[in-house]
């Protein structure tokens, strides 16, 4: 993962625009099998009240109402948050990921990793 150092120079969000969406936070996780069992367990997150879009031993992806959680081993992804941005092409080069997704990403202030995703459907 490739981060912008100089947040300073990123897109500035528009103030009479929408609100951006929040679409995924990721966590790092020992077992991706045994957090699934556990957030499922503890968090009313079933096949009956959200989906568990992906799930094998290197990730999980659950969708709740409202945004989606990515649970991966500590070495294969940084913990982020992901924002679909209207100009996320302003923020650099996107990538084009496995689940047809594209993005970039940047550090925040605090050097924390920010993903930065194009509107859904958009290529």
């Amino acid at each position: 993962m490739s981060t912008s150092s100089d947040s300073n120079s990123l897109s500035v969000a528009d103030s009479n625009g929408a609100l951006n969406e929040i679409h995924h936070v990721v966590i790092a996780v020992g077992n991706v099998s045994k957090a699934v069992e556990w957030y499922t367990k503890h968090f009313r997150c079933d096949h009956f009240r959200c989906d568990i879009e992906y799930h094998d031993e290197t990730r999980a992806l659950f969708v709740f109402g409202n945004t989606r959680l990515a649970l991966v081993p500590p070495k294969q992804h940084p913990p982020h948050i992901g924002f679909i941005h209207p100009q996320a092409e302003s923020f650099g080069e996107l990538k084009l990921h496995r689940d047809g997704t594209r993005s970039c990403y940047v550090a925040d202030p605090a050097g924390n990793a920010v993903e930065v995703l194009a509107l859904i459907g958009t290529s």
